[in-house]
């Protein structure tokens, strides 16, 4: 999250910042960054200057193979965008949401079928029926982190 985005409250930015992250170390959050390239990001906006826009700009610019998964759009930084994650051709690392917390968990039901081997919920977002569903089927889950932003901490810029 952006400390200056206008769309994020005080409250809101509180209630972040007192939500539980996983339980992952800073290795395994390194290993999954460096092995994992290809990544599908539910949620991606068309607009610059929104986090679902900005957050797979750079990591596209790091060499991330981003798939943009939007149901209102056709072409998002110049990609193919698609209706669903299950739709996406070919093979899924990584399923990035950009979703409200309550939204997530048919986008894990959907997810499924790629067998991503990371669903990462961006900071803010955390589904525990979603968790244990992708846990279950051996998906290992982040939740309430950016991926840029672990990214940057861990990699430099």
């Amino acid at each position: 999250m952006k400390d200056n985005n206008p769309e994020c409250s005080i409250e809101e930015h509180e209630n972040i910042l007192k939500m539980p992250k996983d339980q992952h170390s800073d290795g395994e959050i390194k290993d999954i960054l460096s092995k994992y390239k290809k990544v599908a990001v539910v949620g991606m906006s068309r607009e610059e200057g929104k986090e679902s826009h900005d957050i797979p700009k750079y990591l596209i610019s790091k060499g991330y193979d981003v798939t943009p998964v939007n149901p209102n759009a056709d072409l998002i930084l110049n990609k193919k965008s698609y209706s669903s994650v299950s739709d996406v051709p070919g093979r899924v690392d990584i399923v990035d949401i950009f979703r409200p917390s309550d939204k997530v968990l048919p986008v894990v039901q959907a997810a499924i079928s790629k067998s991503p081997k990371v669903i990462w919920m961006q900071e803010g977002i955390s589904n525990d029926e979603a968790k244990k569903l992708a846990e279950s089927k051996g998906i290992t889950v982040i939740f309430n982190r950016c991926m840029m932003k672990e990214h940057v901490r861990l990699f430099g810029n």
